[in-house]
């Protein structure tokens, strides 16, 4: 829903008897969760542009009556323009209530995460594995200790903003004072001025290498799921902390099984003989294979279910099951003898011969559930 439309109060989760203290303490408890320089949620920037905008409008007594008799059509036409913030004036807002601390957390602010990605075989996804995986990570410079500066410079403060970080303006208009704050594009909000960069960062304060990290990879995780590392991503600036690192594990199809959830799913082919006399048949389970003993007149769609057979249930216990289709190999190629012995033994069978089991259909649907 546009943020136009969204009903001020609940957007702070709020009544409309809400007084001043009210108001202030439900955007001190969502700024605080929202504010993109803290929150790593994707959606975090717009969802605090949102309560932004609800608290400039229900902290002023003149908007926020415009509002309740109007709405926001009654806002526009007093002119007000929400939803036109930048993080300038977010910041000096944020700042208002909890200080310098977070203003400036994009001079000194955790790394960024990381990402890669891992094949397994669905056999070691059953055992659980470690593999190593290479990244390329940005590390704090060990030449400079991460300011920066070469090791013996002078780090001076910023002329331009006297070592704030930000700078300020202040406009009027019919509503009061808006104050706009942004990062000094002098020093870039660290509030410093390197006067030798660091020779090896070139001022960066971080240097890019290439590191392996060994992953362990539980028993029974899925294709597609990630694991994370915390504080192996990017180190962070100025001695922030590092971010972490998300390892997505790909399970590579296997030929021999099917998976849904922590069953399994694989086919037995009998030839037409063994479903008809009985055999014992080698069939591949995640841990080898294992002999199995058909009955003789085993359908075509029966299925044997390996109990305990299946995949580990990922971080809990126990296993899912494996469950084994049967299918019947009809013969394609036939000599004119064994020709001549299926046409004997057609003309000797009759309608015991193909009777069906008693119970056989409540055996096949008490199998597939």
């Amino acid at each position: 829903m546009a943020t136009t439309e969204r009903d001020y109060y609940e957007l702070l989760g709020i009544s409309r008897g809400a007084d001043e203290g009210d108001i202030k303490k439900a955007f001190r408890r969502l700024a605080r969760e929202l504010h993109p320089d803290v929150s790593a949620a994707p959606d975090a920037e717009e969802r605090f542009r949102e309560v932004v905008e609800a608290y400039e409008v229900l902290s002023k007594t003149e908007t926020r009556e415009l509002y309740d008799r109007y709405g926001h059509a009654g806002l526009r036409s007093g002119g007000f323009q929400p939803g036109h913030f930048d993080f300038g004036s977010l910041s000096d807002l944020f700042a208002a209530f909890f200080g310098d601390d977070l203003v400036g957390a994009r001079a000194r602010s955790r790394g960024p995460d990381l990402a890669a990605e891992v094949e397994i075989e669905l056999v070691e996804a059953a055992r659980g594995t470690t593999r190593k995986v290479p990244f390329r990570v940005a590390v704090t410079c060990t030449h400079c200790g991460g300011d920066g500066a070469e090791p013996g410079s002078e780090i001076t403060t910023c002329p331009a903003c006297g070592g704030a970080g930000r700078l300020q303006q202040i406009s009027r208009s019919v509503f009061g004072e808006f104050v706009r704050t942004q990062a000094c594009p002098t020093c870039g909000g660290s509030g410093r001025k390197i006067e030798t960069p660091c020779t090896v960062c070139e001022g960066a304060g971080r240097v890019v290498e290439e590191r392996r990290l060994d992953v362990d990879i539980p028993p029974g995780i899925h294709d597609g799921q990630q694991i994370r590392l915390g504080g192996e991503g990017h180190a962070g600036t100025l001695g922030a902390q590092a971010g972490d690192a998300y390892v997505r594990v790909r399970v590579r199809p296997d030929q021999r099984f099917v998976r849904e959830g922590n069953d399994i799913f694989s086919t037995v082919d009998l030839t037409m003989t063994q479903a008809a006399l009985g055999a014992t048949v080698a069939v591949p389970t995640l841990e080898g294979g294992e002999e199995i003993e058909f009955e003789a007149g085993t359908q075509p769609g029966t299925i044997r279910v390996l109990r305990g057979k299946g995949m580990p249930v990922l971080q809990g216990f126990g296993r899912g099951d494996q469950r084994v289709f049967v299918n019947v190999v009809v013969p394609r190629h036939l000599s004119d003898e064994q020709r001549l012995l299926l046409h004997d033994f057609d003309a000797h069978a009759d309608e015991r011969t193909y009777k069906p089991d008693e119970g056989f259909f409540d055996k096949l649907k008490s199998a597939f559930r």
